[in-house]
């Protein structure tokens, strides 16, 4: 029997948990999303979207509207989980925006070419950090119109 659980809107993947804080407190304070999960590192992220291990009970087809993804992650970084995401036909379609520190020119045109919807660097001031998670929430929640997964 497979348990219905709610849709999540919001998969974030972030270890630093005051990154976290700050993603958070600003997802709420905008009444943006009402259901995020959050994971640690790249290894759970991957077995959350594929129902793996811990989650292997969990409906695949009960997709994140978007994935929140930190790039410098433990066990397995974010390129290689948007890899595995991008890769797989179940899970492509699903918009992942990159938000990281890294400014590296090497990392925003491997996120892009490996599919990446945004890429975004994390401003350092409180303010800009939360008005640039403001807006990805809007515009991927709100605005956008989803590509219907199969």
């Amino acid at each position: 029997m497979i348990e219905i659980e709610d849709p999540v809107e919001i998969l974030l993947v972030e270890d630093s948990p005051s990154d976290l804080e700050l993603t958070l407190h600003a997802l709420r304070r905008n009444n943006i999303a009402n259901n995020i999960r959050v994971v640690s590192d790249g290894e759970e992220a991957l077995d959350f979207i594929f129902c793996e291990n811990d989650y292997i009970n969990r409906d695949i087809t009960n997709t994140p509207r978007i994935i929140m993804l930190d790039m410098k992650l433990p066990k397995v970084d974010g390129i290689e989980v948007l890899r595995r995401i991008k890769k797989d036909a179940r899970t492509r379609k699903i918009p992942v925006v990159m938000l990281t520190s890294s400014r590296e020119e090497k990392d925003i045109v491997e996120s892009y070419e490996l599919g990446v919807n945004s890429y975004i660097v994390k401003p350092v001031d409180f303010d800009q950090f939360t008005e640039a998670v403001r807006q990805v929430g809007l515009y991927w929640l709100l605005l956008n119109q989803p590509l219907e997964l199969e």
